[in-house]
Parts: structure tokens; sequence; C-alpha cells
């Protein structure tokens, strides 16, 4: 992506400039995976690839907030992600130009970027305008952040090894403007001591203190664990972490100390939460994943200990060990991109306090700093002192978070999707194998209140999976014809068909469910949200034929007076 801010650029055929006049570039990359489809996506909104939007150095106030909403526009699109692009609505009126919080953030931050950019080499006649425009888009973070914000509810400040941790970091070189506490529903999580601005960095880890497969190089047990074939780093890292924790002597000694004898994450369940999540995502995925975690186990061990004791001591590398080990990784690893360009799962102390949001404080990171040696965590909109400090995880499912980091997130998430396979036959299954924004049998469902259009033709429904369907029982227009009308009945009514279906699979949720354990109560939960998704499609379903239906009547009268 590009900026430039000068006069002296070439103007479209349509735009007469002065000298008065600069710009700011706003550039689909050519490299962005999607390029096609939001290439396609900005023409039908009247926009170019690559998007000069001019301003003038004279310009009124009030122009202020009519460029930012023009940048707006076309950011929102360059940040979209395949998710987004799949439900993405253009035929409402006005068009919904909301996409997700983790894309309104992006698009914002993007562009205080670029003004950053063109401020450092701006003309002095340009600067007034520029900083008003840096304040609006600010302004407007800080404004979208309090719509998401919640509450922090300090339940207990910090205890004797959560402060030994960050005395430790602090003394290896970790710059830290957050303190630890724990917060009511969320365990411990990381506090803001002071006001921090978009910009600025919360947290500052030097290399030297990630833990990282560079490590388990430099330990006795690489040489057996590289003669396995097809182990992967992180495997190795695994092995590493389950005798490093034991370890009196290691440097981590006080950073392992730390976390807890269980992490409770959904490869914990028991029998009974399991059998609670029965005909969701997640129960297929928990046992997927507990099948492949025991096989992976058994075949190093008790091998490994019998062969080399002195290097994997048994009583460090049994099933409830390597669990714990699992947990560990999948819940508090991150990814990394070090300087050689080399991307490694790694172990970051204090950063792994860091809680997940669906529209968190920050958002990029992970990257470490060439010139400084060391990976910053910057906001991407503001926390004030006191507030818990939310990191993005990623674009992650409610079923990818119960399973592997133990907690459902606050608020509705976007990303819980429900795969759809529609078979030739019109049949439907769960597809396992992710999803497609292309005219292919596999599609998807979410909830359908993330969606502004309900009328006629929509229902709220994802338009890719309504297309394929009517493309599968007759090609049509979206117009009001008699023929169209009773396709869409067919149409929503194969879908209803579909919903009901999953309905009808999801597991009994017993009376007095509060009373149970950690697992149950997390399962139950998870599974309510499961039972409120296709609820809405089956509400969208049911008011969508009901407003075909009388469309339908309609038309019928107005043949008849014909």
């Amino acid at each position: 992506m590009a900026v430039s801010e000068d006069s002296d650029q070439p103007s479209p055929s349509n735009k007469t400039t002065t000298d008065d006049d600069h710009s700011l570039v706003l550039d689909l990359s050519k490299d962005d995976p999607l390029f096609e489809q939001k290439k396609k996506l900005l023409q039908e909104k009247g926009f170019s690839p690559t998007e000069r939007v001019y301003f003038s150095s004279s310009s009124c106030f009030a122009c202020v907030n009519t460029t930012l909403e023009t940048l707006l526009h076309r950011a929102r699109v360059i940040h979209l992600n395949e998710t987004e692009l799949y439900f993405g609505e253009m035929n409402i009126d006005p068009p919904e130009e909301f996409y997700s919080p983790r894309n309104e953030l992006e698009a914002l931050n993007f562009i205080i970027s670029l003004i950053d950019i063109s401020l450092e080499n701006c003309i002095h006649e340009a600067t007034s305008f520029l900083q008003d425009l840096r304040s609006a888009a600010v302004q407007k973070v800080c404004d979208f952040g309090e719509k998401y914000k919640f509450e922090t509810r300090t339940v207990e400040n910090v205890c004797d090894k959560e402060k030994l941790l960050l005395q430790w970091a602090q003394s290896n070189g970790v710059k830290s403007r957050l303190r630890i506490a724990y917060v009511e529903d969320a365990g411990r999580g990381a506090l803001a001591v002071e006001d921090l601005r978009i910009g600025e960095t919360a947290l500052e880890i030097p290399v030297s203190m990630i833990i990282s497969e560079d490590l388990v190089h430099e330990s006795d047990m690489f040489h057996i664990l590289e003669k396995i074939d097809g182990i992967s780093a992180e495997t190795m890292l695994l092995m590493w972490s389950m005798r490093e924790r034991h370890d009196s002597n290691s440097k981590y000694k006080i950073y392992f100390d730390t976390f807890p004898e269980n992490f409770n994450t959904g490869l914990s369940f028991g029998v009974e939460s399991i059998v609670a999540l029965e005909g969701t995502l997640a129960f297929e995925e928990i046992c997927q994943a507990k099948e492949h975690l025991h096989s992976q186990y058994d075949k190093m061990f008790p091998a490994l200990c019998d062969s080399h004791p002195e290097i994997f001591p048994p009583e460090f590398y049994t099933w409830d060990q390597y669990l714990w080990a699992c947990e560990l990784w999948y819940s508090n690893s991150m990814r990394v991109m070090f300087t050689d360009g080399s991307l490694r799962t790694c172990l970051i102390p204090v950063a792994g306090f860091l809680n997940h949001s669906i529209c968190p404080h920050i958002m990029n990171y992970g990257k470490v700093d060439s010139s400084t040696n060391t990976l910053k965590f910057p906001l991407s909109r503001p926390c004030r002192a006191g507030e818990q400090c939310y990191l993005s995880y990623g674009n992650l499912s409610s079923s990818h978070l119960l399973i592997f980091y133990g907690f459902l997130p606050q608020g509705d998430n976007p990303y819980d999707l429900i795969p759809l396979e529609i078979i030739s036959d019109q049949e439907s299954c769960f597809s396992e194998e992710g999803y497609s924004t292309s005219d292919s049998t596999t599609h998807m469902v979410r909830s359908t209140w993330f969606s502004k259009n309900h009328g006629i033709f929509h229902y709220g429904l994802p338009t890719p999976l309504l297309n394929h369907l009517r493309k599968a029982q007759n090609p049509c227009a979206s117009t009001v014809t008699r023929a169209n009308l009773e396709n869409e009945l067919e149409v929503l009514e194969t879908l209803r068909s579909i919903f009901d279906a999953m309905n009808d699979g999801f597991g009994p949720v017993e009376d007095h469910w509060e009373s149970h354990t950690w697992d149950v109560k997390l399962a139950v939960n998870y599974l309510y949200m499961q039972r409120r998704i296709v609820s809405s499609n089956l509400n969208s379903c049911d008011e969508g034929s009901k407003m075909v239906k009388d469309l339908w009547v309609k038309c019928m009268a107005e043949d008849v007076r014909g």
C-alpha cells in the first residue's frame, strides 16, 4: 500500500487540480490473496484498486469529516478478510459500511498511519488540514472503542508469583506499562497502569526473553528428537517444556511457576461436558484433537523414557504432563516473525496475561523490531489507566477459543461460523475443510443479527449461499416475478430443512446445569450460543418465506386484475 502527498502527481481525468491540491493514496496490494475479490468490490462501489483522495490545504474544517469518510470507505474494503467478504452486503440502502470491529480498527489505524507518513513529508500548507484529519480519525477510534468497552472488575490484585514474574521480566529488559490482576470471569488479566494512547507501546519484550525452538536446539535432547521422523519444532518445544518446568535452575523457573496445575481448556473436558456438546462443531473438534494428541504421545512414550531415562525422566513425561504442555502451548503461544524472516511458535513471558477480545486494544504485533531487537505490542485504540488491555488472538471462532483456550468471548463473535457443504441433491452436512468465497459447494452461515439486510431476496442470510441454491434450483434474477418468488420459496425451504436438522442434532440441556463442574458449564454456554445461531437462521427463513408468500399473493392478485 502506498501513500502520496504532493501536487505534482498526475490526477484522474475527471479531477481538475490546482497548486493547492494534495492527496492521499490508498493502494490495494496486488500481493493480497483476495485481490480480485476486493478489486471487484471496490469497482462496484465506484472505486479503483489504487485510489487517490484529494484534499486542499485551504479546505474548511467541515471538509475534514467528509474526507475521512471517503478514506474510510476504501480502507475498509482494503482490509477485509475472507469471512467479511463472504458476508459483506452491497444491496441495501443506505449501503452497509460496517463489517466487523477488527476491520473498522484496521481501517482507521491504516488511515492514521497514512496521515503520519504524509505529515513527515508534507509541505507547510497541508500540515494543518492533515493534523485535523488525524485528530478526527483518532476521535473516531476512541468513540468506536467506547461502544465495545467491557467494564473491568478486579477480583484480586496481583499475588506474589505474578509480582516476582514482573520483577524478573523487568530485570531482564522487559518494558511494561501493564500490571497483572485477577479479573472477574477471566482469571488473570493485564491492566494499564496509566492512560495509553494509539500507537504507544504497552509491552516490549527483548528477543533474549522469548522461548523459541532455539532453546531446544541448545539442549541435550535435540540430538535425540531430531532423529524422530516427522517431528515438528512445536512438538520438540513440548518435550523441552515438560522437563524445563521442573528444573529449579532454569532461567524460566519463575515464569513456569506462574502457570496453574490445570489449564481448564476444552482438551481437559470430561465425558459429561463432551456429551453436552453433541451436535456442535466443538464436539467433533474436541474428539479429533484428543485422538490426535493421544496418537502423538503414544508414538514417543514410553519409548523415549525407556531408551533415554536420564534425558526423559518417566515422572516428567506422563500423559497428564504431556496434556498440560499441550494446553500451555495452545493457550499461551504466539507466532513471531524474527529478523531473519523465520516464523516460529513461541512463549512470551508477561504477554500471555493479555486476554482476547473481539474489539482489542492490541492488534498488530508478532514481528521483531530489527532496530531494537524486541517484540513490541502497540495500541490500535486507547486504553485508560485501570482498564483491562485486550489482545487479538486472531479471527477465531468460539469453538476454537473453547477448545484451545478454555473460554468464550464477551459479546457476539462475528467469527462463529457454521460451515455447510451443499451436496448436488440439496442434502447438506458440516464441512471440516473450511470454506471459500468462490462459487463452490462449500458455504457457511452465522447469526443473522449481524446482517443489516433482511429484505426480499436477502433475509439476513449470506448472499453467496442463496445464489448457489438459486442456481442449483433454477437460475433467476433478484426481481419480483412469480417464477422467482416460487424459486425463493424452494430455496428457503431447503435451508429451513438444513437448520431444522442441525437443531434436532444438538444434545439436550439439563436443568440446574449451573451447579455442575466448570467444564459442563462452559460446554452448556457454548451449546446455547450454537442454538442461538441456528435459531436466528430458522427465524430468517420463516420471515423470508412469509415475505415471499405475501408478495406472491400480491402478484397473483395483480394478474387477476390484469
